[in-house]
């Protein structure tokens, strides 16, 4: 496991109180849903397309649906979740905004984790080799990556101001160092990753300019 993934792993589990209702969109293996069980006692679902990743939950013992996110979340009513969770996946979602919207009107508060596309390694690589960035995290070429949606902590902080989503709380991380909280300024430029706890806006969604 990555140190990113340690990392944002730990700060997500800081966020959610002890036996809180929790669904985990785009759950992956359900590494951090199963922390979530184990560790925080909440009570978990997670959401996977990924036939790999299904099983893998299934083997933990962790509830999951198959299904697609990006068709919103209608087997679930209005609040009737406490924390929904969506970490490293808005980038490769199709519609990130259905995502967002549906999040946030299932769940009381959201939590969303992406990684930051204008972190200045990246910007740095691109600049001096004149190819798309590699990390250790994000380690895919550009032909077989499933980001599709390249999203800076600035855009992000953007798209909330513009649809009145409220940002209870920023968290920015770095990988260096074995994975740590990064509390310095610009985080547009100098943090690798974010997590944001999110809550709906309190007249609705404004429509985007």
């Amino acid at each position: 496991m990555s140190p990113l993934t340690r990392i944002d792993h730990s700060v997500i589990l800081g966020l959610i109180p002890h036996g809180a209702r929790v669904l985990d969109l785009g759950c992956g293996d359900g590494s951090l849903l199963d922390k979530l069980v184990r560790e925080r006692g909440v009570r978990g679902t997670g959401i996977e397309i990924d036939d790999a990743g299904v099983r893998d939950c299934i083997a933990k013992g962790l509830p999951v649906l198959q299904g697609d996110i990006d068709e919103g979340l209608r087997d679930f009513p209005d609040g009737s979740i406490d924390y929904v969770i969506l970490n490293q996946t808005i980038q490769a979602a199709k519609k990130p905004v259905v995502v967002l919207q549906e999040m946030l009107r299932v769940g009381r508060k959201g939590i969303v984790g992406f990684p930051n596309f204008a972190y200045w390694r990246m910007r740095w690589h691109l600049l001096t080799r004149g190819r798309m960035p590699r990390t250790d995290f994000l380690h895919y070429e550009w032909y077989d990556t499933p980001n599709i949606h390249f999203c800076s902590i600035r855009d992000f902080d953007r798209y909330c101001e513009k649809t009145g989503i409220v940002v209870e709380k920023r968290i920015f991380i770095n990988t260096g160092g074995g994975g740590k909280v990064y509390g310095g300024g610009r985080p547009n430029l100098f943090a690798e990753n974010a997590v944001y706890l999110l809550s709906a806006p309190p007249g609705g969604f404004r429509k985007e300019d």
